[in-house]
């Protein structure tokens, strides 16, 4: 298997979000939507097109990760920006491999050279601690409501990059998009059965949950 990392063209679009529409679909409920945010996510002046990779299979495009800038608020109201990433996608027929993994630490690699000090996302947990990822808690950084997200996690791309002091998360409006233009967008795609799924109650409970910060 000889795997190749590379910037996308315009000529991945659709292939992108094909891979994107295969990798979601049904994941964290009936359909999904994600497609529709990469599609959206290349004209918004939050997008880093210096870090929309993909990543090839004997010359096949099977994984793509996009990025964009968000920010980290401080008491003061001082700003800092931070990075985003997602979607990252997989073919289905692919996952397991560790395909996701490798683009996620070469991606980190090169942000890090752009000098971006960390990226925060949303995400199960379980999916992303062994990248090392941590609880929001562990850095003082809260969502605009002051709350801390199970599934707000953080990743220094430098060790004390995002040193533990309160600060808010303001993530990219990028987005934020209106679910019928998704649905639009999906019906240009080949139809696929919506199905409710057992892990979709554990992305809701994910999704929806909070961790209490040491005092």
């Amino acid at each position: 298997m000889f795997e190749t990392i590379r910037l996308e063209t315009p000529a991945d679009h659709r292939r992108v979000e094909e891979i994107t529409r295969a990798a979601f679909w049904n994941l964290h409920g009936p359909g999904c939507d994600e497609h529709y945010l990469a599609h959206i996510l290349r004209n918004h002046p939050d997008f880093i097109s210096e870090l929309d990779y993909l990543i090839e299979v004997d010359g096949v495009v099977v994984g793509s990760i996009m990025y964009t800038r968000s920010t980290l608020v401080d008491e003061a109201g001082r700003e800092e920006p931070v990075l985003t990433f997602g979607p990252v996608s997989v073919l289905p027929e692919y996952q397991g491999r560790g395909i996701g993994s490798r683009l996620i630490s070469f991606t980190f690699q090169e942000a890090l050279k752009l000098g971006y000090p960390g990226n925060v996302i949303f995400g199960n947990p379980g999916h992303y601690v062994g990248l090392g990822f941590r609880s929001c808690a562990r850095f003082g950084i809260s969502t605009p409501d002051h709350r801390f997200p199970t599934a707000l996690l953080v990743k220094e791309l430098s060790p004390g990059a995002l040193e533990n002091r309160k600060r808010v998360f303001r993530e990219s409006q990028a987005y934020g998009f209106e679910s019928e233009a998704a649905a639009k967008f999906d019906a240009g795609f080949e139809s696929r059965a919506r199905e409710v799924r057992p892990q979709h109650e554990e992305f809701y409970i994910l999704s929806r949950s909070t961790i209490r910060p040491e005092e």
